[in-house]
């Protein structure tokens, strides 16, 4: 078998290193190209446990890779996750400068605030319903310390999901007032549409994300948390965010969360 090139704590480093920089680095699957998936998902535990003894504090997590195209894209079966902090949120309606990112994009996307645990295995959509307090409009700002945004699975997965920032609209909905494959979303980059979707496209049901999150997390011997916030998946393909744009995502039902770049 051939050697890898570079340790998992080696990558980790430079990945930190780079996020803490703002600068971009090579694929870790070019670095060292035996890289798994357990592999990738080490080094974002490595990093979020060095971000934790920094003072950063956990608020949930992201879904990732929810939609057949980007599965098939990218030669997989299931989704990936990354992990959310408290320092990530913007407030509806805020604004992101620039110099907090490298390449950023907008995703329009639902998010489950919990009420209560929700352990693995063996969590079901059912299960979900019980366990959410409520849903509501969300923006994830994904970004990418890989250059270029050249990722396969095990970058993204290193890469703590491409995750950076997010946004939650005001409005709290009871999950069971809302069929939430039926959520019809548009997407609006300074005030024209750039897309639409539904939530069909996210695993056909939004909720089927939050469930398979709580069984991955104990296959990796975790659990989703009372409070915590799960962005379930992007509506839709990610548009460019630069200095001056201005993005909104209208749901029905659920409302509006918008967003602003300087």
């Amino acid at each position: 078998m051939e050697e890898k090139l570079i340790t998992n704590e080696q990558l980790s480093m430079e990945l930190y290193e780079s996020f803490k920089k703002r600068k971009t680095m090579k694929p870790l699957s070019l670095t060292n190209t035996n890289l798994s998936v357990d592999d990738a998902y080490d080094i974002q535990m490595k990093n979020v446990k060095r971000a934790q003894e920094e003072g950063e504090v956990l608020s949930g997590k992201k879904i990732g890779l929810t939609s057949k195209g980007m599965q098939q894209l990218l030669n997989i079966t299931e989704p990936d996750f990354g992990h959310l902090f408290k320092s990530m949120e913007i407030e509806n309606g805020g604004t992101v400068s620039l110099d907090m990112t490298i390449q950023p994009k907008v995703e329009g996307e639902i998010a489950f605030v919990l009420k209560e645990d929700l352990e693995g295995p063996g969590v079901t959509i059912e299960d979900v319903f019980e366990a959410t307090d409520y849903v509501c409009a969300a923006i994830e700002i994904v970004d990418s310390r890989i250059e270029d945004w050249q990722i396969k699975l095990v970058d993204t997965i290193a890469d703590n999901g491409s995750s950076a920032f997010y946004v939650l609209g005001d409005n709290k909905v009871d999950i069971n007032d809302v069929s939430l494959p039926d959520i019809e979303m548009t997407l609006y980059k300074n005030g024209e549409v750039a897309n639409k979707g539904s939530g069909k496209e996210v695993l056909e049901n939004p909720a089927m994300g939050a469930a398979w999150l709580a069984n991955k997390l104990h296959d990796l011997g975790d659990s989703l948390k009372k409070g915590e916030v799960i962005l379930s998946g992007a509506f839709t393909a990610s548009p460019d965010a630069a200095a001056g744009d201005q993005f909104r995502c209208e749901f029905s039902e659920l409302g509006t969360v918008e967003v602003k770049f300087k």
